[in-house]
């Protein structure tokens, strides 16, 4: 951030005092060499873009993990859910619903004709329709049903 600020025409000075840094302190960490950390993260994640690819954009940490071990990597469920943060990638969440819709409760509600009672003794006495949405690789689709109970 610094460097960015300091392209912008701002010295170091300034934006160190602001940040209530030490400049000596931006300056050291800038030539001190990366961690051990940094560098093995370094490695990981083209192989964690490379199999989110692969997946088609389904894969999230715990598939991608085993997917690492598989291929020798050793590597902790949570570096992946990290690295794979920091990159922006997530998998297809399946399972957890998202409220998509939320009622007015103030709203006027239709009223039920059959009580709850949805048996019918013959053909085309008791019609039921609703109507519904369906998440796709596209988008949302809209379904509606009109059923002859």
């Amino acid at each position: 951030m610094i460097d960015h600020l300091r392209q912008k025409g701002l010295g170091v000075d300034p934006v160190c005092r602001v940040l209530q840094l030490s400049p000596s302190t931006h300056f050291a960490r800038k030539k001190r060499p990366k961690s051990a950390r940094r560098l093995r993260d370094e490695q990981l994640m083209p192989l964690i873009e490379a199999i989110h690819a692969e997946s088609g954009g389904t894969y999230g940490a715990r598939r991608i993990t085993r997917a690492l071990r598989r291929k020798g990597h050793g590597v902790a469920r949570c570096t992946v859910e990290r690295l794979m943060a920091e990159l922006g990638l997530e998998g297809v969440i399946r399972g957890r619903r998202r409220r998509t819709t939320v009622p007015e409760p103030s709203a006027p509600r239709p009223p039920d004709l059959v009580d709850r009672d949805f048996t019918a003794s013959r053909p085309d006495q008791l019609w039921v329709a609703d109507m519904t949405y369906v998440r796709t690789w596209s988008g949302w689709a809209y379904v509606a049903f009109v059923l002859d109970m």
